[in-house]
């Protein structure tokens, strides 16, 4: 349950597939594998003692803080400069998906870097996992545990993205397209800054 409240939290994996899922269902559902991909690795890291390691190393967290962000920042300049053109060339809705958001692959990717961004996540599900943890798990319950997380995940988010690659939510979404890509692109670049300001900080 807490896993699914997180989930529905506004964050960079929510913008990433509201922006992409209000255009094709195909992309959005690579994004929704690629995020799982990257929750997948972190929680396989937390149950396996990564947020004890990010504790003793504060520095480490920084490092992945830093390049996160930036990959944040990369990424939201990217939605502004589409929104650029859409705003000065008028939206066209029979343009190649493929031009608009990148391929299938390259929204998987974009789904796991922007789910890896942030490290914190492992902070995160190392308080939603001790409390259900036995002191010395045995493999089978830690493959059990994350196989519970990382399955929610996916069928939380890729509901998610059904619901919002339905024709009426497509074409409530359509015209207001560059409108999306500006906001989505603002807010990357604002959690970008904000999480590499963060990682930054730390050195010093």
């Amino acid at each position: 349950m807490l896993n699914l409240v997180g989930m529905m939290t506004p964050g960079p994996d929510i913008f990433l597939l509201t922006r992409i899922a209000t255009r094709s269902r195909k992309h959005a559902l690579a994004s929704v594998c690629g995020i799982s991909t990257g929750l997948l690795l972190w929680v396989s890291l937390t149950v396996f003692g990564a947020a004890a390691l990010l504790t003793a190393y504060p520095a480490l967290v920084g490092v992945i803080q830093l390049v996160g962000g930036l990959w944040l920042v990369w990424m939201g300049r990217g939605m502004i400069v589409s929104a650029r053109a859409q705003f000065r060339d008028g939206f066209n809705p029979d343009l190649d998906l493929d031009v608009l958001l990148g391929t299938v692959g390259h929204c998987y990717r974009q789904g796991v870097a922007t789910n890896l961004s942030n490290p914190k996540v492992v902070l995160y599900f190392a308080a939603i996992i001790a409390p259900l943890m036995p002191p010395n798990p045995s493999f089978g319950v830690a493959a059990l545990v994350i196989a519970a997380i990382a399955s929610t995940t996916l069928l939380g988010f890729g509901a998610i993205v059904l619901a919002l690659s339905t024709s009426p939510v497509r074409r409530l979404f359509m015209k207001a397209g560059p409108f999306v890509d500006l906001g989505s692109g603002a807010f990357f670049v604002i959690a970008g800054s904000t999480l590499a300001v963060n990682g930054a900080a730390s050195f010093f």
